[in-house]
């Protein structure tokens, strides 16, 4: 993951959030590759990691500017913002049914605005 750097330009900080977000979601798509739920809910190790991975898209949305979140109003950025700190302090309501669906549902949805996102850089 790319450090914070509140001295860089707002467009180059945008473009690094929303490329940590895309990576991370990468990684958790690589994650549950071939599996279903009922494999996925009984890993716990792949449930930490999942977790973990959720937590950093949740941070790096965070940081975007609230132009980018109004353009994109289908996307819940309140509850994505929120679910890093239930990962962080509420972590026994961390249910495995909960991650999945936010993997499954969620994610494929997030994916695809940020790359959209990421393509007006280019």
């Amino acid at each position: 993951m790319i450090e914070f750097d509140p001295a860089a330009p707002v467009g180059q900080a945008t473009r690094r959030w929303l490329n940590d977000i895309r990576h991370h979601i990468e990684m958790a798509n690589g994650f549950i590759a071939g599996l279903n739920y009922d494999a996925f809910k009984d890993d716990n190790l792949r449930l930490y990691a999942l977790t973990r991975r959720l937590e950093i898209v949740s941070e790096a949305s965070r940081r975007l500017p609230e132009a980018l979140k109004a353009r994109h109003p289908s996307i819940e950025w309140r509850e994505m913002a929120a679910a890093g700190n239930i990962c962080r302090h509420e972590y026994e309501d961390v249910a495995a049914r909960r991650v999945w669906q936010t993997l499954t549902v969620s994610l494929p949805l997030l994916h695809d605005v940020i790359s959209r996102e990421l393509a007006t850089f280019e």
